[in-house]
């Protein structure tokens, strides 16, 4: 059995590049490395982690790279290009051929368009990732949900991941209409979901274990255990919570499965999806 932190970031703290650091989120500014992580990994019986892109830059994803492979820990990069430029195809020529690049992501929630990802360069650039085995990593709020499930469906040989469950409004209690346009978005055989960047959207550092578990149960019957990789969302997820307290929520929520199906939501689900192999 593998164990995989599915999401969690690296960085070298800059004022002028993590702009989206507000001044309540002074935990953040400073730097987030693999010795860093390594430690709290070893301690939560993990094997590896998911290293995920926080800058839309290519010279982030190809840092990230160069962490891979000098930090055998990190067993994929889910990394960014800009999937609307005429000459994506030649820049994921390069990058894919580090195979340690398992995925792309894009800020999608921070897009003035709520329909950024239907536009139709965005659309061209996501028909090539398929060809080079890159998964597309979906970063959105519920509000996009709708169109997310669209362009899932356009691209049915394309894997999805959703993050952090598209970030329900925890702290408030909100279900509606997150669950019936998850409940959708989940019929798309081609996407799977993050359990992931909860405890950012609950009461910051005010939550309890019990606030998350309307939204477990939901993705649980939504996408099956089969579909679902456990993530911390560090460092990010010290705002509001330790990396233990946070993949303690979905290891307690889960106890209740079968070994198997345990086996995919702690890392077997991760490693089929970003093809990660067994061993580092």
């Amino acid at each position: 059995m593998i164990c995989l932190d599915a999401h969690q970031h690296f960085w070298q703290y800059n004022a002028a590049e993590h702009t989206w650091m507000t001044s309540a989120m002074g935990v953040l500014k400073r730097n987030y490395l693999p010795t860093d992580l390594d430690p709290l990994l070893r301690d939560q019986g993990f094997d590896g982690s998911i290293a995920v892109q926080a800058r839309q830059s290519l010279e982030e994803t190809r840092w990230l790279l160069g962490l891979a492979a000098a930090h055998p820990s990190i067993r994929g990069v889910v990394g960014w290009v800009d999937l609307c430029s005429a000459g994506v195809t030649a820049e994921l020529e390069g990058l894919a051929s580090n195979p340690k690049l398992v995925g792309v992501r894009h800020v999608l929630q921070d897009e003035p368009d709520d329909a950024f990802m239907l536009r139709p360069e965005f659309r061209r650039g996501i028909a090539q990732l398929a060809q080079f085995g890159l998964v597309y990593d979906v970063l959105i709020y519920p509000r996009h949900l709708p169109a997310a499930a669209q362009l899932v469906r356009e691209f049915p040989a394309q894997q999805f991941v959703l993050d952090h469950i598209a970030k329900p409004v925890i702290a408030d209690g909100l279900l509606e209409p997150w669950t019936r346009d998850i409940r959708e978005l989940a019929r798309c055989p081609n996407v799977a979901c993050k359990l992931s960047g909860m405890v950012t959207e609950a009461r910051w550092n005010a939550w309890a274990p019990r606030d998350f578990i309307p939204y477990l149960e939901v993705v649980l019957e939504a996408f099956g255990p089969e579909r679902l990789m456990i993530g911390s969302d560090w460092p990010v997820c010290l705002l509001s919570g330790s990396y233990a307290s946070v993949m303690g929520i979905v290891k307690d929520f889960f106890a209740r499965l079968t070994p198997a199906e345990r086996e995919n939501v702690f890392g077997g689900t991760c490693a089929r999806i970003y093809r990660i192999p067994a061993e580092a």
